[in-house]
């Protein structure tokens, strides 16, 4: 009876040692990915570190010859105190060093040798229960199940409910539990002295894990408040990103993974160049397409123009959406647009929905989607898009895209208009106008026919436009003029690696 009720301890170790393996995995990449960007990349570098240290684990688990379990539970202790820290540690490292990429390879490395060396040891320790034959195919099967649940729990559980750091926590906590049953149950195997160390190991631990996720929210409003120059009134991690919203006074501003979105102070001038120039183009439009923009903002433009009876919104993070229906002052910024009866919110991917209603002929597209600084957004900036755009627009449509700054990432400026042309479009103007909180920033405007910048025609009032603005607007000077002829697809997203190297140069 006693060996069953061990083997099932031991078949249960397995199963949350896996799962937490995967969750540090998953944790470290998605949090380097809001740090740094380039989530391909950093997911790439996580997974090859962590590989080749859980790699080195397993080799040095031979090392071990004897005291099994005792090893087990210390690992389990040492590997549960570093991992649920993994988190708070990269957030240190991010703002309050110059080494994050360093540290971030050492937190790597140490938490995948750890991980390493369990599993063989639990191999081991299973022999006394199981053939070879047997205990290898429990070991591995029940490890990749909790992998798979892992996988299904970050996205869907964890990062909306308790954000990568809380989360990080929770799961030392679990691999403290791992230590602390293994040492319950197993007692006999383990001298009185090596019992004693490893429970009083196990108590101060666990009391550091708890101390710091019970004063987590402290802690991450200081380390965030240390990033952001006015005082945070919203933090939170959804299922796709990190937004932050800082606010001093009538300074409203939204961050996602780190990126100024907007400032209600000076986001009027961008938000008249991304609508009113392309509306200055139209006829009595009917029929608008916004990807991206779920704060409202450009909503709030469109719905000036009484013609106007149907808009989509396309934003991927619903949570974004209901932040601007209810949060008061983002609100007041959209006044309320997200409200009107005309508006249907559609969250899901800007790339599938534009593919599944290509038949939808709209007067104006409005790709109003963050800068391409990882792969899945650099999907939406590549010549396949913009074919699947130019096929939903109506004969005498407008897209208009933004399109990062023309001055700050010159190049990827350029391949975004390239690009746009490449889709099938006969004309594209491309523009730009200097917003305060960003600098110069830059927008492409495409259509069929000849171009037609000097037909347009502001037919609603504005805080920032006017006529001599929009005749100024399509001017370049010689340090912000096309000099490239890079074109970005799906299979290679040249916008995402110009991107990262021409703003790296600033930030």
């Amino acid at each position: 009876m006693k060996g069953n009720k061990d083997s099932v301890v031991l078949i249960s170790s397995v199963f949350l040692a896996g799962l937490c393996s995967i969750i540090y995995e998953l944790l470290i990449s998605t949090a380097s990915s809001y740090f740094l960007g380039d989530s391909i990349r950093q997911f790439s570098i996580t997974i090859g570190l962590y590989m080749a240290a859980m790699g080195g684990g397993s080799y040095l688990s031979r090392k071990i010859k004897d005291n099994l379990m005792g090893h087990f539970i210390q690992i389990e202790i040492i590997l549960g105190l570093l991992g649920g820290l993994s988190i708070p540690i990269l957030y240190l490292a991010y703002g309050y060093t110059q080494s994050y990429e360093l540290i971030m390879a050492i937190v790597i490395i140490l938490i995948g040798v750890l991980i390493g060396l369990e599993i063989p040891l639990l191999t081991r320790i299973m022999e006394h229960y199981y053939s070879l034959k047997v205990n290898i195919s429990n070991v591995l099967s029940v490890d990749y199940v909790g992998s798979l649940l892992a996988t299904l729990l970050f996205p869907f559980v964890l990062l909306p409910l308790l954000g990568t750091f809380r989360s990080s926590l929770f799961f030392g906590l679990v691999n403290m539990a791992i230590g602390f049953i293994n040492l319950w149950c197993f007692k006999d195997r383990l001298s009185r002295g090596l019992r004693l160390r490893l429970i009083l190991a196990n108590i101060v631990a666990t009391l550091c894990l708890l101390l710091v996720f019970v004063f987590s929210w402290s802690l991450i409003t200081t380390w965030s408040n240390s990033l952001y120059r006015d005082p945070i009134v919203l933090s939170k991690e959804t299922k796709y990103q990190s937004v932050i919203m800082t606010r001093k006074k009538d300074d409203l501003r939204m961050f996602i993974n780190g990126n100024l979105q907007f400032s209600t102070v000076d986001e009027y001038r961008y938000h008249e160049a991304l609508i009113h120039i392309p509306m200055g183009l139209l006829d009595h439009p009917r029929k608008v397409l916004i990807l991206g923009g779920g704060d409202g903002l450009a909503v709030r433009e469109i719905l000036k123009y009484p013609s106007v009876d149907h808009i989509d919104l396309v934003d991927i993070d619903p949570e974004i959406v209901r932040l601007a229906r209810s949060y008061p002052y983002l609100r007041a910024a959209n006044e309320d647009s997200l409200s009107n009866p005309i508006v249907h919110v559609h969250n899901v991917d800007a790339f599938i929905f534009a593919k599944d209603h290509g038949e939808h002929q709209y007067d104006l597209i409005i790709s109003d989607l963050p800068d391409p600084n990882n792969v899945s957004l650099g999907r939406m900036y590549s010549r396949e898009f913009y074919r699947i755009l130019h096929n939903s627009l109506a004969m005498y449509g407008v897209l208009v895209v933004q399109s990062t700054s023309p001055y700050h990432a010159r190049k990827t400026f350029w391949t975004i208009h390239n690009s746009i042309q490449a889709g099938g479009f006969a004309n594209v103007d491309s523009y730009h106008c200097y917003v305060p909180s960003f600098g110069d920033w830059g927008f492409n405007m495409a259509y069929n026919g000849p171009s037609r910048i000097h037909d347009i025609e502001l037919k609603v009032p504005t805080k920032y436009l006017n006529d001599g603005v929009v005749a100024q607007v399509f001017q370049f000077g010689s340090d912000r003029n096309n000099i490239y002829d890079t074109i970005s697809t799906l299979d290679d997203p040249k916008v995402v690696h110009s991107y990262h190297k021409e703003w790296l140069n600033w930030n």
